[in-house]
């Protein structure tokens, strides 16, 4: 009898986590940013542009925040190219995001622009990346570390969420952290912090935001072809520069089109890629699963194969240890 009822259990939930994979792969209603006022920031390039031209594309209405002037005035016209009507509304807004008020300030002025109504989503693309040895850097680096890399998204979060709450409206939070948010290596001691940052706000919030009907949505892209991305690579220290020799960088078009799928689809944590998965499944933790099914083939190709790569990073950064000790005579830093 116990036998029996053992195998009648484990067949119940076999068949259970079954239908529940494949109810979940098809969700019942898709968010659609068609007639959306969707805001994105760090909107003047990079992913962000991107963003902001696929939303475009998709019929929404589309406020794009950066602090470079001209840069905007580009992407605007570009956004302008793929406009779906003459009533869809396309802003561009100079600000600084990286303190609370100027933040606060930008969300402000695109809600004056829909009549005082916040935006339906925000899509936090704002952030920037400057590698170097942690032995190298100063307190005001890696406090400007954590303004680029969390503070610039965190703010802007902030003043949303205060909005959604007042207005007792539904809303819509996507955050852009990094596959660095789920791991780290070697030069990435002012950014990753706050990309990991990221991942806990997003938790916290996915949980609170639940009081207000406000949805949260978090992407772990790797790295991007992006301007951003040539300027880091400018500065990035030779050892970093060798163990992301093998990464190709994706598109900012191909990684915009994975975010809103996964926006839409309703996943909270987005990864865009197989390595992406691969890292979310060997991290989950109490993050909610994507498929069951997939999500524990992903953890065990991780188990198996993520020690044999971090082995290899940790041989190569010691294999660099005396042009690093060289490097940092050639700086001066000994004297």
């Amino acid at each position: 009898m116990f036998e029996l009822s053992s195998y009648n259990t484990i067949a119940l939930l076999s068949i259970s986590t079954l239908l529940w994979t494949f109810w979940n792969m098809w969700p019942s209603k898709k968010w659609d940013p068609r007639g959306q006022h969707c805001y994105v920031t760090g909107g003047s390039s990079g992913l962000g542009l991107a963003v902001a031209v696929e939303l475009t594309k998709r019929g929404a209405d589309v406020s794009i925040v950066a602090r470079n002037k001209e840069r905007l005035a580009s992407a605007l016209a570009d956004m302008e190219k793929f406009r779906q009507g003459s009533n869809q509304v396309l802003k561009c807004y100079s600000y600084s995001l990286t303190d609370a008020e100027g933040s606060s300030a930008a969300l402000e002025a695109a809600s004056q622009d829909h009549g005082g109504k916040q935006p339906d989503a925000v899509f936090l693309c704002a952030g920037a990346s400057r590698p170097g040895f942690f032995v190298e850097e100063e307190g005001d680096s890696l406090r400007k570390g954590m303004d680029d890399s969390y503070f610039v998204q965190a703010y802007s979060a902030l003043a949303y969420t205060k909005r959604v709450v007042r207005d007792k409206a539904r809303g819509k939070i996507v955050f852009i952290s990094s596959l660095l948010g789920y791991m780290s290596m070697i030069g990435y001691s002012t950014y990753a912090p706050g990309k990991h940052a990221l991942r806990g706000l997003a938790e916290t919030l996915r949980s609170e935001l639940y009081l207000y009907n406000c949805s949260v949505h978090i992407m772990f892209p790797g790295n991007i072809d992006s301007p951003g991305f040539v300027e880091e690579n400018r500065v990035k220290p030779k050892i970093t520069l060798e163990l992301e020799s093998t990464s190709k960088p994706v598109s900012p078009e191909v990684l915009a089109n994975e975010l809103i799928r996964g926006v839409q689809k309703g996943d909270f944590h987005i990864a865009p890629d197989l390595l992406a998965n691969i890292f979310r499944s060997s991290t989950i933790g109490a993050t909610p699963h994507h498929n069951i099914l997939l999500d524990g083939l992903y953890a065990t190709i991780g188990w198996i194969g993520l020690p044999f790569w971090r082995r290899d990073v940790d041989s190569a950064v010691l294999k660099h240890r005396k042009d690093h000790d060289e490097y940092l005579k050639a700086k001066g830093f000994y004297t």
